[in-house]
């Protein structure tokens, strides 16, 4: 580790670099010092906007020369405080970087600067007759160099997998300034280790990513939606098989909500709600379509199948695009619900897809004898083994919050699972990490930040 730096001698250095626009005082806007995440921070020495890879390069160069810690920025949508800074960091927004470069239908691959909002990259592919597979609920906001940094999940990795498996090529800049050119546009190159895969989910404690090479999919050219009721959890997961052997692995997405949740967010939203009666478990499934009208006979088939098997109860089956909306609109209305709920304790975790059902019986039953005045929310993507937990109106002392944490944690940990499924680390979960990874593997993750980050410059207290 280096020595402590000389705030003056940093600044001085990146102002006789970089011009006012490029370098701002720390404390010059508010919006770049918290993201959506409940962690308190402080304020940086300065917030750097760099408009290229080289510009930013250069920064780093200056700051590992000092010594000086620096703080990566995307969209400021991360929910474990990775993008918060401590107090008297170097705040790098990639916000400027935000061009969509080249996209080129006949390869399949769009290039993006690491600053581009995921939801204009998905326009523009849209426009040009392709999809780009990685979508989450913020999408409006999250930056793709984000979204890979953390290996983001969201609601269509039943299908079409997490972050990881769009990303084709990186252009990543070390801590000392170097510039790694991994512009890969293949999906076979195997020229060599595949270096891409030591930054993607490192959340920018390795690196800073720059430009992403993705991969797309063929546009769908319609989409089936149905939200179902079912008995229990086990009726889910049988309706899960029967579904991806029905429409011979079409599934695109698999929501699962428990009645808590629904309700809740029925109402936080000011919805209707889908169904008359109420019922234990809700999915809502869709179908990315090739050829919407035969395609849309072959889900009804499928629905009305599982009814017969008794596996569902009932179906709202959209009708329309705004059909199809409403009822995203439940799943999709969590913002609202830890609006009008906080403050709120929000796990994301993962345990293998057979042992969900037991892994959120057994959260709730702890819950339910250690607080039984708070309120537990359960839902999820059954088909990648993602469970989400919104505890609400939690007492904010901290060691009510680790009991609660705790309550979650030792039941995934039970079942081998993950501590965090798609949000990542960041500061919130760091602690809980050994729940989920060896000694062994802390260990080595810690050889690779001291072999590329020896100042311990980027991200520090981030992960580890």
């Amino acid at each position: 580790m280096s020595p402590m730096p000389d705030p003056n001698a940093v600044l001085a250095a990146l102002r006789a670099a970089f011009g006012a626009d490029e370098v701002l005082a720390g404390d010059a806007s508010p919006r770049h010092l918290k993201d959506w995440s409940t962690a308190v921070g402080g304020i940086p020495l300065a917030i750097l906007r760099p408009r290229s890879t080289d510009a930013l390069a250069r920064m780093l160069a200056i700051c590992h020369a000092h010594g000086q810690p620096v703080v990566p920025q995307g969209g400021l949508s991360g929910l474990v405080g990775g993008a918060v800074p401590s107090g008297g960091e170097v705040l790098i927004s990639l916000e400027r970087m935000n061009a969509i470069e080249d996209l080129d239908l006949d390869s399949g691959t769009v290039t993006v600067q690491a600053g581009a909002v995921l939801q204009t990259i998905q326009e523009a592919c849209r426009d040009a007759g392709a999809l780009l597979a990685v979508d989450l609920g913020a999408r409006g906001s999250c930056q793709i160099g984000g979204n890979v940094s953390t290996n983001a999940g969201g609601n269509r990795v039943i299908r079409y997998g997490n972050t990881r498996d769009s990303v084709l090529g990186l252009e990543v800049v070390l801590a000392d300034g170097t510039v790694l050119p991994m512009m890969n546009r293949m999906v076979k190159n195997n020229a060599g280790m595949d270096l891409k895969h030591l930054f993607i989910g490192s959340e920018g404690v390795l690196g800073i990513v720059t430009r992403v090479v993705l991969k797309l999919q063929p546009l769908p050219q319609g989409t089936s939606t149905a939200l179902v009721a079912v008995a229990d959890f086990a009726s889910a997961l049988r309706f899960l098989r029967h579904a991806q052997q029905s429409l011979s692995g079409q599934i695109s997405a698999f929501e699962i909500m428990w009645r808590d949740y629904l309700d809740t967010a029925v109402a936080a939203n000011r919805l209707r709600k889908p169904f008359v009666t109420d019922h234990p478990v809700y999915v809502l499934t869709d179908m990315h379509c090739g050829q919407p009208e035969t395609d849309a006979q072959r889900f009804q088939a499928m629905l009305e199948a599982a009814i017969e098997a008794g596996w569902i109860v009932d179906a709202a089956v959209a009708q329309s695009v705004a059909d199809a909306e409403a009822l995203w609109a439940i799943r999709d209305g969590v913002a609202e619900v830890l609006r009008d709920h906080a403050p709120t304790l929000n796990f994301d975790v993962s345990v293998p897809v057979a042992q969900i059902g037991e892994c959120a019986a057994r959260v709730r039953a702890n819950l339910e004898r250690d607080w039984p005045q708070l309120k537990a929310l359960f839902f999820g993507h059954v088909g990648d083994g993602n469970l989400h937990v919104v505890v609400c109106k939690v007492p904010e002392d901290a060691a009510s919050v680790h009991a609660i944490e705790d309550a979650v944690y030792s039941v995934v940990r039970d079942y081998g699972g993950s501590v965090s499924a798609e949000h990542g680390i960041g500061v919130l979960k760091r602690d809980w990490l050994h729940y989920s990874r060896s000694a062994a593997e802390l260990a080595l993750m810690r050889t690779l930040k001291q072999s590329l980050d020896p100042c311990g410059i980027l991200n520090p207290g981030k992960m580890l």
